[in-house]
C-alpha cells in the first residue's frame, strides 16, 4: 500500500470563503519549514465547483446543495477509485462537507465492511436541511452519512428540489445509510445547537469532550473507543481543525472555538487510532489562511500534525 494525497479545494459548503485556500496554505508552511513533504507522494487534484458561489441559489436551508452534491460525489469517486488500486488516501479538503463523499467513497470501496468513524471536531455536524440554522451543508455530512432527515424535529420547510439533492447526497455511493450510530464516535465536539444535541442524545452517540480526555487520560479514552469499533473492520479518521482550541493554536478555521485540544493532544489521538492498523483513510478540514490572525500558524500546525501521523501511517504498511 502507498500514500497518496487527494486535494479538494472546495469550499462551497461552508458560510466562510477560504478554506479552499488551506490545502496551498499548508504547502507554503512544508516549503517554508525546508520539508519536502508534497513532492514525496502521488497527488491528485479533485475538480471543484467553486464558481457557484456567484450563482443565484434557492435553497436557502441547504446553500448550494446541487453543486456539493456533485463535489461529494466527486470525492467518493477518488476515494473509492483509490482503495480499489490500494493507495492509502489522506484527504485534504476545504470545508467538511467533502466528509459524505470521504465516507461515500470508502463503503463504496467495502460494501461488505462495517465502517467505524472518529470525528475530530468542535461540532457535530449532524443537521439537515430541516434543522440548520445556517444552511451551510458543511454542518451537515453525518446526517446524510447515517441516512437521517431529523423531521421530528423539523424548523424549516425545504423547497422540493432542495428536498431532492438531500435525498441524492444520502444516496451517493451506495443506496442507504454508510454508518450505524454506535459507529461514530466524536472527540472534542462542544460547540453543537438544540436539535443536534437530541440527536446525539437519541442515537446514544459517544462524545469524548476535552475535560473528560484531560481528566481520564487519552491513552484511556482511545482504547475505550477502539473498543467500541471492535466489530468494525475499518476505520476513516476525520480531522477538523476547529477541533483546537482557537487561543492556544490559531482562529485560522471558518468557525473557530476555544477550550479545544492543543497540538500535542490531537498528536496523540490520531497515533493512537492509527495504531489500531484499522485506518483506511485520514482527512484534513477547514484550514481558512485568510481568517488566520497570526500568519500562517493554522496551516503550519496543521502541516506538522499532518508529517507525524503520516510517518506512523506508513510504519503501519
Amino acid at each position: 500500500m502507498q500514500i497518496k494525497i487527494l486535494k479538494n479545494r472546495s469550499d462551497i459548503g461552508a458560510g466562510t470563503r477560504g478554506s479552499d485556500l488551506g490545502i496551498d496554505a499548508m504547502e507554503i508552511a512544508a516549503i517554508g519549514k525546508g520539508n519536502h513533504y508534497f513532492n514525496e507522494f502521488p497527488f491528485e487534484d479533485i475538480p471543484t465547483h467553486n464558481e457557484s458561489i456567484y450563482n443565484k441559489d434557492h435553497n436557502s436551508f441547504a446553500k448550494r446543495i446541487g453543486h456539493v452534491a456533485e463535489q461529494c460525489t466527486r470525492v467518493s469517486n477518488a476515494i473509492d477509485r483509490n482503495l480499489r488500486n490500494d493507495f492509502f488516501p489522506i484527504l485534504l479538503s476545504g470545508d467538511h462537507s467533502s466528509a459524505l463523499g470521504t465516507i461515500s467513497g470508502i463503503k463504496k470501496a467495502f460494501p461488505d465492511k462495517k465502517l467505524g468513524v472518529f470525528w475530530i471536531d468542535a461540532h457535530a455536524d449532524i443537521h439537515s436541511p430541516y434543522t440548520s440554522p445556517s444552511g451551510n451543508i458543511h454542518g451537515m455530512p453525518l446526517a446524510a452519512a447515517l441516512g437521517l432527515d431529523n423531521k421530528h424535529l423539523q424548523l424549516n420547510e425545504p423547497i422540493a428540489e432542495t428536498q431532492k439533492h438531500w435525498e441524492n447526497m444520502k444516496n451517493i455511493g451506495m443506496g442507504g445509510s454508510k454508518i450505524l450510530p454506535e459507529n461514530l464516535i466524536y472527540f472534542g465536539v462542544r460547540d453543537t445547537e438544540a436539535a443536534e444535541d437530541d440527536i446525539i442524545e437519541q442515537f446514544k452517540i459517544r462524545n469524548y469532550k476535552i475535560e473528560e480526555v484531560r481528566f481520564r487520560g487519552l491513552d484511556v479514552c482511545v482504547m475505550e473507543a477502539l473498543k467500541q469499533f471492535s466489530e468494525c473492520e475499518i476505520i476513516y479518521i476525520s480531522f477538523d481543525v476547529d477541533s483546537m482550541d482557537k487561543d492556544l493554536v490559531s482562529d485560522g478555521t471558518g468557525t473557530p472555538v476555544s477550550k479545544g485540544f492543543d497540538q500535542n493532544e490531537i498528536n496523540l489521538l490520531l497515533e493512537g487510532i492509527v495504531a489500531s492498523k484499522k485506518v483506511v483513510c485520514l482527512e484534513v478540514v477547514e484550514i481558512n489562511p485568510l481568517l488566520d490572525t497570526r500568519g500562517n500558524k493554522m496551516a503550519e500546525t496543521a502541516f506538522d500534525i499532518l508529517d507525524r501521523v503520516t510517518a506512523k501511517i506508513q510504519f503501519n504498511f
